[in-house]
């Protein structure tokens, strides 16, 4: 019948050929004709769209409980293909799919989604998986190249093997909290392994980090707005499940290296928090010490401290935006690292370009760098490279931010100064004592900001 039959069948045989007597077995009906209540089971069966090659087809499913599972089944399949009643393509593609759940003993495709999709007039094949998504999601994005590596990272190694098998459809806000669940476990497992008085338990998690605040957020801010992606495809609807799931922030405040915690960390190595800065005065000693040991280095980390760039900023800063007679600078431009590799880019954001004015310090400590670099560049001669950088080593070429960092952090050490920053919360042993650099220079305007390399 063209809109379906329900009927009833079972595994009986005859007895004489062995053939299966499907819904012919006289056990399947009462006397009356009425189907029997305790023998067999439930069937449907739907006469279909013919194929593409104009063959027919018909749709059958056995097996089912009762005969409201089979009636109900039927209604949906009828639901299906009502879908496209005036599309014969796309009713042949729902049929398609009709057959493709049955053979493969799953349960019909949803027709809220089905529906979508014929809205979107994309393909109607089956939903795929957070997995299937997201890598084929993060192949076609046209983002800044670190921000690339970051989310292939978290695709990696949190999205895929916690929600990887999920259908995308059928991602929930409790799959989400059950990852972070998850993520906060391990975290904990990584802080006891490291406690451990087991030298191999303690060995088992050499390297290995837990996943920290700032990263948690970037795992929700990535799955957000691959959904996101998804929605305004029209591939899902409904609400994106990541924006309802709050990870909290948790960053810590930052502690300032007052002269009481200096002298306990040079008694026990004990850092305070995770976080540290310095003093005034602890900025000022730094730059005198470095002034006299890194005077390459000297320059740039004036003006990162008194003016506040960053530090792929000031290794990024144009000779054309260097204007020391209206005591001025733009910042345009940045070094960035992909990696290790260094690559030149505009700032991430519009906000990212601006003017900082200079004070009276910085521009004395940038014209006598000037002079400075003139002289390295009389004796380079003809090898002195034309980079257009304002900041550059002695050789002439650009400075390299992860080499600014190892010096800034060598030279801390050096000056027997505390570390800053974002740092263990494990006890340290303190640097080497050395003598005090004078702190005759005026403190930096934004009080307790360290440099930033």
């Amino acid at each position: 019948m063209p809109d379906g039959s329900i009927f009833k069948r079972c595994g009986c045989r005859h007895p004489d050929t062995g053939k299966p007597l499907g819904n012919d077995c006289p056990k399947l009906r009462r006397a009356n004709r009425a189907w029997s209540s305790d023998h067999g089971h439930w069937a449907y069966q739907l006469e279909l769209p013919p194929t593409a090659n104009g063959g027919r087809r018909q749709l059958r499913r056995s097996g089912l409980p009762t005969r409201r599972a089979a009636a109900d089944e039927l209604d949906h399949a009828r639901d299906l293909l009502a879908l496209a009643s005036g599309d014969r393509r796309r009713r042949t593609e729902i049929a398609e799919l009709l057959q493709v759940a049955v053979r493969a003993k799953r349960p019909l495709p949803e027709v809220d989604r089905i529906r979508q999709r014929l809205r979107g007039d994309g393909a109607l094949a089956d939903m795929p998986t957070v997995a299937e998504y997201v890598t084929g999601w993060l192949t076609h994005l046209t983002i800044d190249a670190n921000t690339q590596r970051g989310y292939e990272s978290i695709a990696r190694v949190h999205l895929i093997p916690h929600l990887g098998d999920i259908p995308l459809d059928k991602l929930r806000t409790t799959h989400i909290r059950a990852m972070f669940a998850a993520i906060e476990r391990r975290n904990d497992e990584i802080a006891a392994a490291k406690a451990s008085t087991d030298p191999a338990i303690r060995t088992s998690v050499t390297g290995v980090r837990p996943t920290g605040a700032t990263t948690r957020q970037r795992i929700r801010a990535c799955l957000r707005k691959a959904i996101n992606d998804a929605l305004a495809d029209e591939l899902i609807v409904g609400a994106n499940p990541a924006a309802l799931v709050k990870v909290p922030a948790d960053r810590p405040l930052p502690i300032v290296w007052e002269d009481e915690r200096v002298q306990r960390w040079k008694s026990t190595g004990e850092v305070p928090g995770p976080v540290m800065v310095w003093t005034d005065s602890q900025v000022v000693q730094f730059l005198d010490y470095a002034a006299v040991h890194a005077p390459d280095l000297h320059p740039m980390w004036h003006y990162m401290a008194y003016r506040g760039p960053r530090r792929g900023e000031a290794c990024g800063l144009r000779e054309s935006e260097v204007r020391l007679h209206h005591r001025e600078t733009t910042i345009n431009n940045q070094i960035a690292t992909h990696g290790y590799a260094a690559v030149q880019k505009p700032p991430k954001s519009r906000a990212g370009n601006r003017d900082v004015a200079l004070d009276t310090d910085t521009t004395k400590v940038l014209t006598a760098y000037k002079a400075r670099r003139a002289a390295w560049q009389l004796a380079a001669g003809d090898t002195w490279p034309d980079t257009g950088l304002f900041f550059v080593r002695p050789d002439g070429q650009p400075w390299h931010p992860n080499a600014v960092t190892q010096r800034f952090r060598k030279l801390i050490r050096k000056a027997g100064l505390p570390r800053l920053g974002c740092t263990t919360c494990a006890t340290a042993p303190p640097p080497s004592p050395s003598t005090p650099a004078s702190t005759s220079r005026s403190s930096p305007s934004n009080s307790a900001t360290p440099p930033r390399p």
